[in-house]
């Protein structure tokens, strides 16, 4: 044995070899345990993958709740009522104004009123009876006159119109639109004789004429009656301030 460690000459370094080889062969197998090591860092990426659907419904549930206020917004212009819409005029100040009054004071009326479709005409003639009572009409100044159908009408009205008895004559009746041409024929004859009526007689004559597509438009319509005697004593009493301006110039 020599002071090399307890072996003989030459077999130190053949020993040593050994211990450096053995060291080499242990490196390899230190780093197969890394091998299990390396899916970890992809799981690990993936977990943001699995975030993002997340957020993505997350930022589509707004978009489903905005449509809703806009489409209730578009409704609201849809509630306004079609038809004619009554209005005050805008007059300067300064200017004549002839303006008539729906009272019924010294009024004499006329009424001539279309016995087809009685149930609705019927119902016309209530209510342009309350109005005119409402307008301070006497029932003794009031003259019913019925006729077959809304064809004479005109006739009628222009009867009562020249006997100048009347400050103001009424229409009333309905036409429903049926399959054939003949609600047109009837409609348009019916406005055209009660303008000219007016006209020639100097005598105003309310269209109370419905003409509509279906009885329950006709039944929605009934107050039509109202508004139309309202119109013609009003017309009365502008045509009586006209005579009186006349005559006094």
């Amino acid at each position: 044995m020599s002071a090399t460690g307890g072996f003989w000459p030459g077999e130190a370094p053949a020993a040593q070899e050994e211990n450096v080889q053995e060291e080499n062969v242990q490196e390899p197998e230190a780093a197969v345990p890394e091998a299990p090591g390396w899916p970890e860092p992809h799981e690990e990426e993936a977990e943001p993958e699995a975030e993002a659907p997340v957020e993505q419904t997350s930022v589509a549930e707004p978009a489903a709740v905005e449509p809703e206020p806009a489409a209730e917004e578009e409704e609201e212009p849809e509630v306004a009522p079609a038809g004619h819409v009554p209005g005050e005029l805008d007059i300067p100040e300064g200017v004549a104004v002839l303006e008539g009054s729906p009272s019924g004071a010294d009024r004499t009326v006329g009424i001539v009123v279309s016995r087809f479709n009685g149930e609705i005409s019927n119902r016309l003639l209530e209510s342009a009876l309350e109005a005119l009572a409402v307008a301070g009409v006497a029932e003794e100044r009031i003259t019913v006159m019925p006729v077959p159908g809304a064809f004479e009408l005109p006739i009628g009205a222009m009867a009562l119109a020249k006997t100048r008895r009347y400050s103001c004559v009424i229409a009333l009746g309905c036409v429903v639109r049926g399959e054939t041409a003949h609600f047109d024929y009837v409609a348009g004859e019916a406005a055209s004789g009660l303008q000219l009526a007016g006209l020639e007689t100097g005598v105003p004559v309310a269209f109370g004429l419905l003409t509509v597509d279906t009885a329950e438009q006709a039944e929605a319509r009934i107050d039509k009656g109202a508004d139309v005697a309202r119109a013609a004593l009003e017309m009365a009493d502008l045509f009586s301030q006209v005579r009186k301006q006349a005559r006094a110039g």
